[in-house]
């Protein structure tokens, strides 16, 4: 699908709490209260606030999986803000990868759970993040509103 619009804005991340659902092997490394499996999968509770031509908070729930190499996640994020001054809320599904350095997504606006402004928001954007940034991540959403 091509969309019409375009919207940037930097994210950050306020909150992360991350708890072990299934560990394989019994191996891991713990870092303060959390513990990250060798081989395994964890859920983490998360919350986002965006800046620029997308103004808002997320709440995202992420399914983790770990192993060696690039390993799978998936998330709904729940955002509440404005894109492009439209305001409202929306639904983001994530899918992608990530390893010990590196995360990346395909983010999709799932129709139909929007509400006001962004009711009939459709659209997309990839993310790829390198290391950790004390000034945020790059968003760049591609979208229309039908």
């Amino acid at each position: 699908m091509t969309y019409q619009h375009k919207a940037a804005a930097r994210f950050n991340v306020t909150a992360w709490s991350e708890h072990l659902v299934v560990d394989i092997d019994g191996e891991g490394t713990e870092s303060g209260d959390a513990y990250y499996p060798n081989r395994g999968i964890t859920r983490a509770e998360v919350q986002y606030t965006y800046a620029g031509e997308i103004e808002g908070t997320s709440t995202l729930t992420y399914l983790i999986a770990y192993k060696a190499d690039a390993a799978p996640i998936l998330c709904f994020e729940r955002f509440e803000g404005s894109i492009a001054g439209h305001e409202g809320t929306c639904v983001f599904q994530h899918t992608g990868s990530q390893d010990k350095s590196s995360v990346s997504a395909h983010l999709q606006v799932v129709p139909g759970m929007g509400t006001g402004g962004l009711e009939t928001l459709r659209g997309e954007a990839d993310v790829s993040i390198a290391g950790h940034s004390d000034d945020g991540y790059e968003l760049a959403l591609t979208y229309s509103l039908e």
